[in-house]
Order: structure tokens, then C-alpha cells, then sequence
């Protein structure tokens, strides 16, 4: 038998999971509150004892691996030049890599810039600009500048190759930390991620679990390998794609509401549907992640009240509650637990808010364009109208009993034609919250992970809460 425990340092809770290779299952989960400004090993050891009394009994684990979102997790500046292009190559390739994007600079950085960066605790600058044999002129001002910042913040240079050479003069010669690595757009509007995300992941391992105090448990566990929502990507990737003789579900979407963010997760490339709409800017990833600051029902609760529509807010009026009050308790007091029924509604009209707003951002747009030959329309990003499964996950959607009602905000109405969110999908609840866990465990058993999200990944029915 063998015992696998797979752990993610979060900014609010260690959570733990447990798999048995025998059974070929998970036999138990836990959580703890993070325990990050004082020893990162109290919440981590107060979460396996919760374990231990679940499972009614202390076990021993041949291998434990860990994600981690720990102290607000990685937190990156995307540099580039022109903003529909290497800066949304840039930022992409941030969140691509697990990494929430707090940073965005284009054209040339200031001595204005260089201060916003100072002040901000950033972990990783990502730098790029200019395709392959294109622009040189910003780009080699924006080295100059960050060279001459002489910043402790690890640099990435993933522009214009031609500068190569000259970003490793300019940083070396001021003590810099800096990688080169590939461009992320050597051509125009083609993404090129992988060398930086790459290169991302090693200082993440590197230098990032250090600074976050993490790397003090190591050695009673395994490595922290991945960033935490780089796992969950992993994760939705094999649950899309299958593996060998193990079909995948398909194109998916995974909403992730939390307290202070929403991420929105989707697999799939997004092409048009309709033969009179052609694709402009950027290509997409079949893999893509956003990350959206202001929507949460906690910290950033006030953020999701300003997208509520009128509708929801006169509703909620008629019983008795004041959102704007309400979001304004949650933001002041981010460790509030719903006790009533009206407490319920409010959580759930602010995760609905989230859930609606973070996939429309996730989503392409259409732009119609009179023509001779009579109307076209342009796509930018993805189109999400094939995705048939829309997943939900984070606290606010698993702990409420209108699951599929925040679920369906994710969906289309039909009777706006420039909506390109789903518009025939089932809804499915990751109840136990397991993705990060089975992001993990497919660096070791995929074939294994992808069977459990499959048996454990519930389709949300008109019976289910």
C-alpha cells in the first residue's frame, strides 16, 4: 500500500488530501487555517491532525507534494510594449504560470513606473516587447531602465531576440537576477508561453517558496513544485483532454470563487462558430486562465457588488436587505459566516456577480463591421459557446445551497448574439475541492488523478442542493 498526501499552502487555509494507490481513491480531506506571518508548519500540522481524526487513525505517507498560493501567492508585473499585444502576451503567459498579474506597463517605463514597482512587493518582473527582428528602440529603453533601477526583484527577458545580448549586459553589470528565455510573441499575434513559463516555474521553486517561508517544511515533506492555480490548470487540462483509453470530459470552464479573487479557468481554443465571423488579435491557448482582483465575496465583496443589476438588487430589497451594506460587513470582516437564510442569499447574489462578471471578461467579443458584401464580424479571444461543461469551485459556490443557480451566470442569454459564453452546458460542483490535489497527483499518476475528478466531480442535477 501506498499512501500519497498532496497539500496546498493556501493564504487562508491548508488544505490536505489523501489517496490511496491501493484504492485507488481519495480516503480523506482536511483543512486548517493558514498559519503564514507566524510558522507555516502549525497550520500545516493542525490540518493533518484534523486528518488523522477523520480518518480514525495516524497513517504514514510514502510521498507528500504541494502547491502553494501562500502570502497572496506569485505575484508578477507584465512588461510590454503595445498593450493588444506583447502586454497581453505578457500578462497571459503570468497567469498561464499560476501567478496573479498585479502589475501591467506598456510603451516606456518611467521613473514613475520603477517606483510603483518598489512599492509593491512584486516577486517576478516578466519583460518582454517587440516581435522577433521587430521594435528594438523601447525595448532597449525599458532593459536600461530596469537595469539601472538596480532592482532585487528577479527579471525575465522573453522579448525581441535581437536584444538578447545586450538585456544580459545591462543586467549583469548591476547585479541583476535575470533569465532569458524565449520571446512570447516572436511573431505578431502568435503566443509563445512555454520558455517563460518555464523559466516562471523555476524561480517560483527557486526563490519564491523561500521568501514565503515554505521551505521550512520541506524536508518533513516532499518539494513545493507548483504554484497553486498552475495546478489546477494542469488538472482541468487532463480532466478536458482524457488520457490514453480514459476519455476527458471535453471543452470545460472552472470558476473559482474566493474571498478576495475569481479565477476563470477554460479548455478550449475558442474559434468561431458562424462563418461570417472571422478572428482578430492574439491567438488563444487551448489552456487560459484569468484572474479577476475585484470580484470576491469577502475581501474584494464590494467589488462584486458594483457589477449586481438592478434587478437582483430591488429583489433583494423586498426582503430586507441592503447589498451595499451587506457587501460593505463581508469587506470589513472577511472571516463572516453566513447563519441565516438572509445571509445565504447575500453570499449568493455577490458569488452570482462574480461568477457573471469573470466569465464575460473571460470570454472573446464580436465587434460588427459594415462591408460591401453586407455585415461581418470580428473576434477577439475566445469563444466559449462549444464549452458543454461549466465546473464550479471555492468556498462560496460549494458551501451554498444555490449552486446551480451561481452556476448558470456562467451561461449565455440567448438574446444578446454578441454573448459568447456557453450556451448549452452542464453544471458540475468539485464539492471536496480537489482539482489542486489532482493537479498534483498527475505529476506522478495521471491516469489515476484523471479517474478520481471523473468519479468525484459531480454533475449538479435538479436534486442536488
Amino acid at each position: 500500500m501506498q499512501n500519497i498526501l498532496l497539500v496546498d499552502f493556501g493564504s487562508t487555509f491548508t488544505k490536505l488530501c489523501a489517496v490511496d494507490l491501493e484504492k485507488q481513491d481519495i480516503i480523506g480531506t482536511s483543512k486548517s487555517f493558514s498559519t503564514v506571518e507566524q510558522d507555516i508548519r502549525d497550520g500545516f500540522e493542525n490540518a493533518l491532525d484534523e486528518l488523522y481524526i477523520k480518518l480514525g487513525k495516524k497513517i504514514t505517507f510514502d510521498q507528500m507534494i504541494a502547491c502553494s498560493s501562500a502570502a497572496g501567492g506569485l505575484k508578477m508585473a507584465a512588461i510590454g510594449l503595445v498593450p493588444e499585444l506583447t502586454v497581453e502576451a505578457s500578462k497571459r503567459t503570468c497567469m498561464g504560470a499560476g501567478a496573479k498579474v498585479d502589475l501591467v506597463f506598456s510603451y516606456k517605463l518611467t521613473q514613475e513606473d520603477i517606483n510603483i514597482i518598489k512599492n509593491n512587493n512584486i516577486d517576478i518582473i516578466l519583460l518582454s516587447g517587440g516581435t522577433d527582428g521587430g521594435n528594438t528602440e523601447m525595448v532597449q529603453h525599458n532593459i536600461e531602465v530596469l537595469g539601472n533601477a538596480k532592482l532585487t526583484i528577479p527579471i525575465i527577458y522573453a522579448g525581441n531576440k535581437a536584444l538578447d545580448s545586450y538585456a544580459e549586459e545591462i543586467f549583469s553589470k548591476n547585479g541583476i537576477e535575470y533569465y532569458i528565455t524565449e520571446n512570447v510573441m516572436s511573431k505578431l499575434n502568435i503566443l509563445n508561453m512555454k520558455g517563460a513559463k518555464e523559466t516562471i516555474h523555476q524561480i517560483f521553486l527557486k526563490r519564491i517558496v523561500s521568501a514565503k517561508g515554505i521551505n521550512k517544511i520541506e524536508r518533513k515533506m516532499g518539494k513545493v513544485i507548483l504554484p497553486t492555480p498552475e495546478a489546477v490548470l494542469r488538472a482541468c487540462d487532463l480532466l478536458s483532454h482524457g488520457l490514453l483509453d480514459e476519455p476527458g470530459i471535453g471543452e470545460l470552464i472552472l470558476v473559482d470563487v474566493g474571498g478576495a479573487t475569481t479565477d476563470v479557468y477554460s479548455m478550449t481554443f475558442g474559434y468561431p462558430t458562424r462563418i461570417d465571423v472571422m478572428m482578430k488579435g492574439l491567438t488563444e491557448p487551448y489552456q487560459k486562465r484569468t484572474v479577476e482582483g475585484d470580484l470576491g465575496v469577502r475581501y474584494s465583496a464590494e467589488g462584486a457588488f458594483k457589477q449586481v443589476n438592478e434587478e437582483t438588487l430591488l429583489a433583494l430589497k423586498q426582503k430586507g436587505i441592503n447589498l451595499k451594506t451587506e457587501a460593505r460587513k463581508r469587506f470589513l470582516n472577511p472571516e463572516f459566516v453566513p447563519k441565516t437564510e438572509l445571509d445565504y442569499l447575500v453570499d449568493k447574489a455577490l458569488a452570482e456577480s462574480c461568477v457573471e462578471a469573470s466569465v464575460k471578461r473571460h470570454a472573446g467579443k464580436l465587434e460588427p463591421y459594415y462591408t460591401s458584401l453586407g455585415m461581418v464580424y470580428y473576434q477577439t479571444g475566445k469563444s466559449l459557446l462549444r464549452v458543454t461543461s461549466i465546473i464550479g469551485t471555492g468556498g462560496p459556490i460549494i458551501n451554498s445551497s444555490y449552486q446551480k443557480e451561481i452556476l448558470m451566470k456562467a451561461s449565455s442569454t440567448y438574446q444578446d448574439i454578441f454573448d459568447l459564453r456557453p450556451k448549452n452546458a452542464s453544471y458540475y460542483i468539485d464539492s471536496d475541492y480537489i482539482l489542486y490535489a489532482m493537479g498534483l497527483l498527475s505529476t506522478i499518476n495521471p491516469l489515476l488523478a484523471l479517474k478520481i475528478m471523473k468519479k468525484r466531480i459531480k454533475l449538479i442535477t435538479d436534486d442536488t442542493k
